[in-house]
């Protein structure tokens, strides 16, 4: 394979859910960071220390990869395609730099809120067990690690990244001045929550922000496989000791949407195909009411599935399933001093299926030479592609695709570089 260089009775959830509700209203990454995922503390609890009575911190995000023939997360290129950021986000090293790395798994945009009646300081850190930070806002007080990262000590086990803001002020009555540009770029969807405002102070001056934001690429099995049966179900696996707390099978071809609704999973469930009469809308919803069950409150849900909806519910399969609680923790460990009193972290999963139907898709385009289909599939055509060739017996179709697969790095190349 060519590798380029640049190297998601009343129950105690119910209950937790009204209670929120009420408040509410008033990779292999280039070899790089192969590692154990290391325990961390549990949804509702603190560390020892100081407590801030008046403070609730809630984090949405979402954990992405692409399924292999076996059903497990292969390893990809998850850094190509668009960045979809505002210019003011900060980026680690350079575009060039994160094109060449690969990993398992794509983390996408947690954004941490605050909730107070009264301005707070806190400081703030998220260690990412097997992975690496590579984009964030505001500014940072650290981001590791630092140095050569192709340093053969960051191989070994125990690896990873880490994120922290050491000056965080949350700003209840203060006048939020945030910046934008681009109206229409998805991040400010995150912005529409009542979430109180924050101040950080960085070396160039004090930034503002609904919420802090951060990204990465991590090189970690998801707790999830799910392939194919030969009668077209999908076997969707918990790897997980805890339950999977909710699936959604999509699909989409062209206009035509389509999903399934699963409950929980404990060891594992079939999912039949959807037939493509749905609407994204009536999704939304759907996946509105799972998230607020998780424990976000309603307009952070709203805005999570708002600031993803073009990505969720774009060509192709996948199962979107709620990442659960204990497996966050492990993957990202949380750490604010002094403590809020409530933190809940809600992440969806999302896992893209190679299905017939797409496979079908891509190779009558490039039979037909038909890039704005390929475009479709973005950043997961290279694994498309890669699963299609294991498939194909006729050579000369095989160099076709291998010529398609290196004219896809070629232009994400061009891309990165700017010459395109």
């Amino acid at each position: 394979m060519l590798i380029i260089p640049g190297g998601s009775v009343m129950t105690p959830s119910h209950l937790r859910s009204l209670v929120y509700g009420i408040l509410g209203c008033g990779i292999a990454i280039s070899s790089l960071v192969w590692a154990k995922a290391i325990g961390a503390k549990g949804l509702w609890s603190n560390e020892a220390g100081p407590v801030h009575s008046g403070l609730t911190a809630h984090e949405w995000g979402t954990f992405t990869s692409i399924a292999g023939e076996q059903g497990q997360a292969v390893e990809w290129s998850p850094q190509t395609g668009s960045t979809d950021l505002p210019e003011f986000v900060e980026h680690l090293r350079t575009p060039q730099f994160k094109l060449g790395l690969r990993g398992t798994v794509r983390m996408e945009t947690p954004v941490l809120y605050f909730y107070d009646s009264r301005e707070e300081t806190v400081s703030v850190k998220v260690k990412f067990n097997q992975g690496l930070i590579t984009e964030w806002y505001p500014h940072a007080s650290r981001v590791e690690p630092e140095g050569n990262l192709l340093d053969v000590s960051r191989y070994q086990p125990e690896a990873g990244g880490s994120i922290a803001w050491e000056t965080v002020t949350t700003s209840p009555s203060g006048r939020a001045t945030f910046p934008r540009e681009n109206s229409e770029n998805h991040y400010y969807a995150a912005r529409t929550t009542s979430a109180t405002p924050l101040r950080v102070k960085t070396p160039r001056g004090e930034q503002q922000e609904k919420f802090l934001f951060y990204r990465g690429v991590g090189a970690f099995a998801p707790p999830v496989s799910a392939r194919l049966t030969v009668d077209g179900k999908l076997l969707v696996e918990n790897r997980d000791a805890e339950e999977i707390p909710g699936v959604i099978l999509f699909e989409r071809r062209g206009e035509n949407v389509g999903y399934r609704i699963g409950g929980g999973v404990q060891d594992k469930s079939f999912l039949e195909a959807p037939e493509l009469t749905g609407s994204v809308d009536s999704l939304g919803r759907e996946l509105e009411g799972m998230l607020v069950n998780e424990g976000l409150y309603q307009d952070e849900a709203h805005a999570m599935v708002e600031t993803w909806r073009n990505s969720w519910f774009e060509e192709g399969s996948r199962l979107l399933y709620l990442v659960p609680a204990d497996f966050v923790n492990r993957v990202l460990p949380l750490s604010i001093t002094p403590a809020p009193i409530r933190t809940s972290r809600v992440f969806v999963g999302r896992l893209e299926i190679v299905t017939p139907a797409t496979e079908k898709a891509v190779e009558q385009a490039l039979v037909a030479h038909d890039r704005a289909t390929l475009e479709l599939y973005g950043r997961f055509l290279e694994p498309i592609l890669e699963t299609i060739m294991t498939k194909e017996n006729n050579p000369e179709r095989l160099r076709q695709i291998q010529r398609a697969l290196s004219n896809y790095y070629s232009l994400e190349v061009a891309r990165n570089l700017g010459t395109n």
